[in-house]
């Protein structure tokens, strides 16, 4: 168990969600990933705005998937546990979690940011594996193809958050962006290693990769497609049930439903479904 591979902050994060007042169970997202993890070799962006629960569905998928947290007692009790292929799909896997947010304190750099992300993958991937040899000038791209031609063909799914963050940075340049998608792309791209990439933004792959550097996802945004829209934001029954529940539970009523409506309603999908901001709403009701 490492700080990336098969790490339990996923697991400690999306357990503290279920246990909020307002939690509203997507779970069945998992379900839709299913036949994707089957395929192998799979690549998926979703992007959305700030505040529309990316991180909240990242987290989920890791800490379902992971091999080395046992979930049970968090999906149990969520829709995904009426899927048949619940118990075949639950911590089966190898997960590298890695959130692009989270950077070093000391990084003002490009070269200290994305170093310091591929040392402590190949440190994670190095204790997971001691039986395999790493070069000192080995990417983390080199050392999965080991794992992989040397270890029963062992694959990963990739859970990656946030990953345009680094492109609002001050320290970025124009070539570090570039820099940045070629890593991706060594990373990612026909790698057999690749069981699935599951990755969020707030923006466009297309914004920062002009060229086919990263043509291999297959991108989800909030207006163009319909798919996967249900799970980030909340639905106007959702909030129905939210409303409900605080109507219940407080003795003086200070918000309506219709301010809710008024004030954090985000966005129309494709297919009509008026989506709030599930943060907004939250933090409105508590």
């Amino acid at each position: 168990m490492g700080r990336y591979l098969n790490s339990s902050t996923p697991y400690a994060l999306y357990q503290g969600e279920t246990n909020q007042p307002y939690f509203v169970d997507k779970s069945l997202l998992l379900a839709e990933l299913f036949p994707v993890l089957d395929a192998g070799n799979q690549h998926i962006c979703i992007t959305r705005p700030r505040r529309f629960g990316k991180t909240i569905m990242a987290n989920m998928i890791a800490a379902f998937l992971s091999k080395k947290v046992d979930s049970d007692s968090i999906f149990s009790r969520l829709k995904i546990t009426s899927n048949l292929k619940y118990k075949e799909y639950r911590n089966k896997y190898n997960v590298i979690s890695i959130d692009f947010s989270k950077i070093s304190r000391s990084c003002d750099s490009y070269s200290d940011y994305i170093g310091k992300i591929e040392t402590t993958l190949i440190r994670d991937l190095k204790k997971e594996y001691p039986q395999i040899e790493v070069y000192e000038d080995d990417s983390a791209a080199d050392v999965l193809e080991t794992i992989f031609e040397e270890c029963n063909q062992e694959r990963f799914v990739f859970v990656l958050d946030e990953w345009d963050f680094i492109f609002h940075k001050d320290f970025v340049t124009e070539e570090n962006k570039k820099q940045y998608v070629l890593f991706l792309s060594n990373l990612l791209k026909d790698r057999s290693y690749v069981q699935l990439t599951y990755m969020t933004g707030i923006l466009p792959i297309a914004k920062y990769s002009s060229g086919s550097e990263l043509n291999m996802f297959w991108e989800y945004t909030m207006a163009s497609e319909a798919k996967y829209n249900e799970y980030f934001g909340f639905t106007d029954s959702e909030v129905d049930q939210l409303y409900e529940k605080y109507t219940r539970n407080t003795r003086e009523i200070h918000i309506s439903r219709e301010d809710l409506k008024e004030w954090y309603y985000g966005y129309t999908t494709k297919s009509g479904e008026r989506m709030y901001n599930p943060r907004s709403v939250v933090l409105a009701l508590t």
